[in-house]
Formats: C-alpha cells, structure tokens, sequence
C-alpha cells in the first residue's frame, strides 16, 4: 500500500506578518497532483492542520476546498488533530464526512479504533492518536502520573489490544502528533513540555509497521519505521536550511517500510544573512538572495542610520532585523533580551529570574511549584481553546 504521510499544514499561519495563504494553496496543489500522479492509496495527515483554535475563514475555506479535491481523487484521508488544531471544532461533521473516504480522528477516547484499508495483500489498520494533553486525557486513559509519556503508553496499549484482535497478516499504521526523543525541533513549534518533559522515547510505538508523527517542522527519521514528515513550509527563520518534503511509504505485505522523500514547491525560499550593513548591500555573493525572505543580522559596532530601509533596496522581501555587533578583543558585546531566552523554556527563565532577584536560585520544592503551576496554565489554555477562545 502505498502512502503520502504529511503534517503540520498550519493553514491560517503567518511568517512575520505576511500571509501564507497563497504558498499553503500551491503546496495543495501539489499534493493532490502528487495523490494523482503517484498513484497513492492513503494520505495521512498526523495534526495541526490549522495553525490556531479558531482559524480564519480563508484558511477553512481552504482547508474545505483541499477535502473535496482529495475526496474526488477517490483516495482515502486520515486526519488527527494537533496542539494547535481545536480537536472539537475539527472533528465536528466527522461521521458524515467520514463516508467521503475523509477520516477524521479527533477524540482521544477512539484511538484504538482504527480506519481498516485493504490492499491485493490484505488490511492495513490506521489508528489515529490526537494530540495528548496529558491533563486533560489521564481520566481517560486512567495513568496516575500527568505525563506525556503516561498517556501516549496508555493510548497505544489500546492500539496494540485491538490489533492483536484482528488478523494476524493485518498491518498496522500509527498517526501521532508528539515529541518523540530523537527529534530535531525548531522555533515555529509550541511548548509542549508538562512536568518539564517534552519528550517520549520512540519504543512507546513498539509492535507497529509504521508510525507517521506530527508536530516537529523537520522532515526527519527517528528510526526506518518512525518517521517526522515536517511542515511543508518554512514558518520561522530557524527554519531556513530545512528541505521541505513529503514521505512516500511504500507498505510492502509483510509490513515492510521503503521510504522516498518527495519535495514541495518551495515559493520564496528563507535567507538568514550576516554581516555589516556595507557588507549585505554590497557583497554580490548576496544576489540570489535578492527575492528571499530575508533576516538580517548586522554586525555594525554602531546601529546605522534606516538599516531596514537601506535594506529592502536591495532584499525587498526583508522581514526581520536583529542587532548584533560583533564582539572586539577586551569589550563585551552586549547581548540582546532575545538571545538570553533563545533555546530556555519558560521554567528555565522563570527560575533564572528567581535567582536574579534575590541571589540564589529556587530549591526543589520551589521548582515544582513553578512546574506545576506552568502546567495548570497550559492546562487552562487548551480548555479554553476547546471552548472557542482564540489559541
């Protein structure tokens, strides 16, 4: 069987302000081209295929026009829900829409009932876990420790008995929306640390054929049968090196995985440029660049004069400017609020401020309850997300 594993479309998104409507719309295209012409037998799309609670209308008409194109191609689709998706407002209309051939699994509590496929070499199960939120699903799953990995073990010990209940030549496939230790993030992904975890190590998926993940923005293998498609375009300049792709699953009979990296259209490539002002405006290496998005950090020792309008002279599609003179021998550069909290989670720079203001930093106790009470508010934004607030 073969299979177009994507994620993480974040219809709705913006990059520094300018709409990514139009490239998310090209990037559709392609994909029912390629449903087409690669002659595909299931897409799954595993999470966040909005980029907020409650989208804009353009990104739903969107998203409505993509369903209708993959339902006439007459090739199935199995959607999960992200961190960003509202699980309730996606899922909503999933038992009719489901008789189009679009699968849409929102809700935690099916999980372990699978969307049954067949090919000339029998079934294939794909089972559909939703984003996780381990406070709001450890009821349901009954795990006594609010923790991703509690409640993604829990999820798929439901998988593997409803597997274990259908033919033993059943092949299996997994859609998951989390951060599996191995992963490579970015900075276009939501926190989605509880407990001051983030992760879940990758043997939680044991006993499927393939598992195809959503959240990380990078197109990555955790092992051959575990994989990250990314997002299928760039929506932070941490981005930019990244190779937009799509993965091609061949399921061979025995459960055998062959993987091919099939490319998305890139419409304006990302560009992180360095250097003095001079040196960006006048460096003709610099010309491909030219109709990127750009961000540019300057090095001048002195912030110049109009650099962004100096600039979009020559980068007209420049989108983020950062200040960072370069560091001379006996002088300390000063280092920017940004890139203090660069890579730290918001534990980290709570207990950092902590130890600012009063010379030490928080003991285990105190920790804890700067743990805890991080989660009660990322517990309180999904809730509300749920309940139609804007994420």
């Amino acid at each position: 069987m073969r299979i177009l594993h994507t994620s993480d479309w974040h219809l709705g998104r913006s990059l520094h302000r300018v709409s990514m409507l139009t490239a998310q719309s090209v990037f559709l295209d392609h994909l029912v081209t390629t449903v087409r012409e690669r002659e595909v037998d299931a897409v799954l799309v595993a999470g966040d295929v909005y980029d907020r609670a409650v989208p804009p209308l353009a990104a739903v008409e969107l998203f409505d026009r993509a369903l209708h194109r993959l339902a006439a191609e007459g090739v199935p689709t199995v959607m999960i829900s992200g961190n960003h998706d509202s699980a309730r407002r996606l899922g909503v209309g999933a038992g009719l829409i489901e008789r189009a051939g679009i699968h849409l699994r929102t809700d935690p509590a099916r999980c372990h009932v699978p969307v049954v496929l067949a090919d000339g070499h029998g079934d294939v199960a794909f089972y559909g876990l939703p984003y996780l939120e381990p406070a709001l699903v450890k009821d349901e799953f009954r795990t006594e420790r609010v923790r991703h990995e509690a409640v993604i073990g829990a999820a798929m010990d439901r998988v593997r008995a409803d597997l274990a209940s259908r033919a033993t030549a059943t092949r299996s496939v997994v859609l998951a929306h989390a951060f599996v230790a191995g992963g490579e993030p970015s900075d276009s992904e939501r926190d989605i640390t509880v407990g001051g975890v983030a992760a879940v190590p990758s043997g939680i998926f044991h006993g499927v054929d393939y598992v195809a993940l959503g959240h990380l923005h990078g197109c990555q293998t955790i092992t051959e049968r575990i994989r990250y498609s990314g997002s299928p375009l760039a929506y932070s300049f941490s981005e930019a090196a990244h190779r937009k792709t799509m993965w091609l699953i061949d399921l061979g009979p025995g459960g055998e995985v062959a993987a091919e990296r099939v490319g998305v259209p890139v419409p304006r490539p990302l560009a992180r440029l360095r250097g003095s002002l001079e040196e960006l405006l006048g460096d003709p290496s610099l010309d491909r660049h030219e109709g990127s998005f750009v961000e540019a950090a300057l090095t001048d020792p002195v912030r110049p004069a109009e650099p962004m309008a100096r600039l979009a002279e020559r980068f007209p599609h420049v989108l983020s400017l950062l200040f960072e003179p370069e560091r001379t021998d006996g002088d300390d550069a000063p280092v920017s609020y940004a890139q203090r909290l660069a890579g730290r989670s918001e534990q980290q720079i709570a207990e950092d401020f902590v130890a600012h203001v009063r010379g030490g930093g928080p003991d285990g106790r105190e920790r804890a309850v700067l743990r805890d009470a991080f989660d009660e508010v990322r517990v309180e934004d999904a809730v509300h997300e749920g309940a139609g607030r804007h994420g």
